[in-house]
């Protein structure tokens, strides 16, 4: 027989508790001050709890431990699921350390305060307190709820005041970056010291970039295959995090906490390089970039090398003719990412056109989404006719046209990015080794 509640939860009747039977649950949840931390970790807390139990006599049928924080409504998953097994009356009572183990929020104290006004929740324990299902004693955990909450509310404000007195102080208040080590004794918590070992070498970056015009690629090459450098925790410095180390201007001694604040301060630590070189790093990453955008290539970030994996770049080389022109060439090649040293040698973009349209003959396009793509060229096509030529019925002439015949003449003759476009349709991978493409 099937029993309705206030909740809408449909319980089988074998399930429900007597109203005189509490059985509880004990949560435990690992506190985020450090004091407690020390003193209340969750096992001592089920201990305590346990002992609790056995002194009064309580049935505790379920036992949870979760370590998220309760500032915020609903991230805690396991108190999620101990809200939703007490809607289905698995148990009626919580038993747990503190009111503040339940909750730090409004929301999930306020789910609390409703399960016990509809009759799920009958008794609520800690250790040494006890709240039921009364007008009194639900006001007094309310109070104690918010009381938390007030405590983690002001615990926020006094550590974004601290930080920002820190900052103030000139200290870093953060993992030090790349080439600074913080340091570990707790009188001199903030400040941050030179690595003799690595200082060095990010100075070289900045000259390497700024008086030798390396590229950041160049750069992480360098490191990685040549000097085989590793940050604190060993790991290489991948090339977006070379990019944001020659913009920190933590290196020449200023830096913006938090970032994007526009809050500047002076750092009291020892600068790796100088103002004016930083500046120089700066207007060659404006020329860097200036170059990477005019360049653009048809068939990059689409290809990888069938010998190490890397990803195929492109670059174009000018051959002065003997009538004074000069003609331009596309080659693609392995970005040698993964292996510095791969031997896969150079494509010309005409060589792999012709086997990319070679390939199309074995595709079926219609799967491609090409048709879509042709479809709305033609409605472009006789559109211009019409508006422009003033020739009509157009489009009846091409509805035949071989969509392969479409594909090849984008290959041929399109625009980079029509040509970007129509090879993103593939589904397979494109692998470029020996100077050969495939399919894969």
């Amino acid at each position: 027989m099937a029993i309705k509640n206030p909740l809408n939860v449909t319980l089988d009747e074998k399930m429900v508790i007597p109203a005189t039977k509490v059985r509880y649950c004990l949560y435990a949840r690992k506190s985020t001050e450090s004091e407690e931390r020390q003193i209340l970790s969750i096992d001592s807390q089920i201990k305590e709890m346990l002992l609790l139990a056995d002194r009064e006599g309580l049935e505790i049928v379920s036992m949870k431990r979760e370590s998220h924080s309760a500032k915020e409504t609903g991230q805690r998953p396991v108190f999620n699921e101990i809200i939703e097994e007490i809607k289905q009356r698995k148990y009626n009572g919580i038993l747990t350390w503190a009111p503040d183990r339940i909750s730090r929020n409004a929301g999930d104290l306020g789910q609390i305060v409703d399960l016990m006004d509809s009759g799920y929740l009958l008794d609520i324990r800690t250790f040494g307190q006890q709240f039921g299902n009364n007008p009194n004693e639900k006001f007094l955990l309310m109070i104690l709820g918010s009381q938390a909450k007030l405590e983690n509310d002001n615990r926020g404000i006094n550590v974004k005041r601290g930080l920002r007195t820190r900052c103030e102080m000139g200290l870093w208040p953060g993992v030090a970056p790349v080439g600074y080590l913080n340091q570990k004794e707790m009188d001199k918590k903030c400040q941050v010291i030179l690595d003799s070992e690595r200082a060095p070498i990010i100075k070289k970056i900045f000259e390497k970039m700024a008086y030798e015009k390396w590229s950041g690629r160049r750069i992480h090459q360098w490191l990685k295959f040549e000097l085989n450098f590793k940050s604190v925790g060993n790991h290489n410095l991948a090339l977006s995090n070379i990019y944001r180390l020659l913009q920190n201007s933590f290196y020449y001694g200023k830096f913006e906490y938090p970032r994007g604040s526009n809050n500047w301060y002076q750092g009291k630590h020892e600068p790796i390089v100088t103002k004016e070189l930083f500046d120089k790093v700066q207007e060659q990453l404006k020329r860097d970039n200036i170059v990477r955008q005019s360049k653009e290539f048809a068939f990059t970030k689409l290809m990888v090398c069938g010998l190490c994996g890397s990803g195929i770049s492109a670059e174009e080389k000018y051959k002065q003719l003997k009538d004074g022109t000069s003609a331009r060439y596309i080659y693609y090649g392995c970005g040698r990412s993964k292996d510095r040293h791969c031997k896969n040698p150079y494509l010309r973009e005409e060589d792999l056109t012709n086997q990319l349209i070679k390939i199309l003959d074995k595709i079926d396009l219609n799967d491609l989404g090409v048709q879509i793509k042709f479809e709305e060229e033609l409605k472009r096509y006789n559109k211009f006719n019409r508006g422009v030529l003033g020739i009509q019925n157009q489009g009846e002439k091409h509805q035949n046209i071989d969509l392969k015949t479409y594909a090849k003449y984008i290959l041929r003759d399109g625009t980079n990015e029509e040509k970007r476009e129509l090879m993103g349709c593939l589904e397979s991978k494109i692998v470029v080794k020996n100077k050969t493409i495939r399919l894969t």
